[in-house]
């Protein structure tokens, strides 16, 4: 008789329910292709009373969570509190110094304290999984750290965040502006009561740096990836994108930079300008897509449900199963030891494209002026373009799509328009990519 793996859940949130209801539904098939059974030896979360919508009655509830990681009755402690510190980082910790292994899907954590954690783990000699942590159930770290274990990975980008891409599709779908589209997305659920992690890109930002030290073999760098939400996108930056042959996406981009000597790591998520007949342009409502390009494999496009109980859960109990399996490799693709501490890498020496959107004075002079800050620092034109009748402010938006050059050119005309009476709000620059 072979002995089941036995696991303890940690958060019984809508991914930790989800765990629960997979684990009992496919028992049997999981246990064949892990080969040997799966058990549910304790669970623990904040209110035992909340009904979660599955019968928890068979399982030990245990109610001081941080009692998970000394159970003997345990080998794997399933880690879905969340948050980057506290009572997470806390479990974690004590799990794999306890000699058990640990699956979560708490991006955060993973990003401020992946390095940490994995060097721990191998010194105990146990699991650190965390597929649930980027993209749902999608299976890009597997993916990357197996499937493309052989490349050399030029660059890893795509749409990392389901609320923001969600809100962005429809706001295309509607012709709605961005603070119409958020409440809405609020009722749905789709998006959070605070939404300040999603649409500001952070979330984005936790995955990315996840992805860029499986992808790259770099050390986990989060602080230095360039950040920028969505927030300040209008249904006219929508309107314009399309007449251009654009949509919107919010996109994380990540490479190595090696034009100035030591490989540098570029890390950036914001919104960009995506040509129609790209994949990631057909990418809508709350899916995620992820591409990788390799030097032999060429492009890989991984696409699918970013978040939810099912496909979340599917990633946590995938990790479970290897972890049966015997498969404990170094979580990062490469032990953390040989991880490569690289610098952040200078983004103005970088050549593109860029649309600028303007919110100016309609009054004679302020094309001028846009103009000249643009030939003074070194910026071409392509086309510019002005639709519709001023507000009851008087403003008008003005649209500029720049020809291909370094974007320290663009950084200096609006360094040079800075304070300009000719403006009447801050400018939005996204970059525009190659199909």
């Amino acid at each position: 008789m072979v002995e089941p793996l036995n696991i303890a859940l940690a958060g019984l949130g809508t991914v930790g329910g989800g765990v629960v209801r997979l684990i009992e539904t496919n028992a049997e098939l999981i246990a064949r292709r892990a080969r040997r059974p799966i058990r549910i030896a304790a669970i623990s979360a904040r209110d035992r009373s909340k009904d979660r919508g599955v019968d928890l009655s068979a399982y030990d509830w245990v109610d001081d969570t941080a009692a998970l990681a000394a159970r003997d009755d345990v080998d794997v402690v399933v880690e879905m509190v969340g948050g980057s510190d506290g009572p997470a980082l806390a479990l974690a910790r004590n799990t794999i110094a306890g000699g058990k292994s640990l699956v979560t899907a708490n991006k955060a954590m993973i990003a401020h304290h992946g390095l940490e954690l994995a060097a721990a783990a191998e010194a105990q000699g146990v699991a650190l999984k965390f597929e649930a942590a980027v993209a749902g159930g999608i299976p890009v770290i597997k993916g990357l750290s197996e499937g493309a274990a052989a490349n050399a990975i030029e660059r890893v980008y795509g749409i990392l965040n389901g609320t923001c891409n969600y809100i962005l599709s429809t706001m295309e779908d509607t012709g709605a502006d961005f603070a119409d589209v958020l409440a809405d997305a609020q009722k749905l659920g789709y998006a959070e009561a605070d939404p300040t992690f999603d649409i500001e890109g952070i979330d984005a930002a936790h995955k990315l740096s996840i992805l860029a030290a499986i992808a790259f073999g770099s050390q986990l760098r989060f602080d230095a990836v360039e950040t920028m939400g969505i927030s300040r996108i209008k249904a006219a930056d929508i309107e314009q994108a399309r007449s251009l042959g654009y949509v919107i996406r919010l996109l994380g981009m990540a490479g190595v930079d090696t034009a100035h000597g030591a490989p540098r790591l570029f890390q950036r998520v914001r919104p960009h300008l995506v040509p129609i007949d790209h994949p990631l342009a057909h990418v809508d409502g709350a899916t995620n897509a992820v591409v990788a390009e390799g030097n032999f494999m060429g492009r890989l496009l991984f696409q699918g449900a970013g978040a939810g109980d099912g496909p979340t859960a599917s990633a946590v109990v995938a990790d479970i199963i290897d972890i049966a399996r015997g498969e404990k490799g170094a979580a990062f693709s490469m032990p953390a030891g040989e991880l490569e501490a690289m610098e952040p890498a200078s983004t103005g020496h970088r050549v593109g494209s860029s649309y600028i959107r303007f919110t100016v004075p309609d009054r004679p002079g302020v094309l001028a002026d846009i103009t000249a800050a643009m030939r003074d620092a070194g910026v071409s034109i392509e086309s510019l373009i002005q639709k519709g009748d001023p507000d009851q402010d008087g403003v008008v938006i003005l649209a500029v799509v720049t020809h291909p050059g370094p974007e320290s050119a663009v950084t200096e005309a609006m360094r040079i328009l800075d304070g300009s009476d000719s403006l009447a709000g801050r400018p939005l620059v996204m970059q525009i990519i190659g199909a």
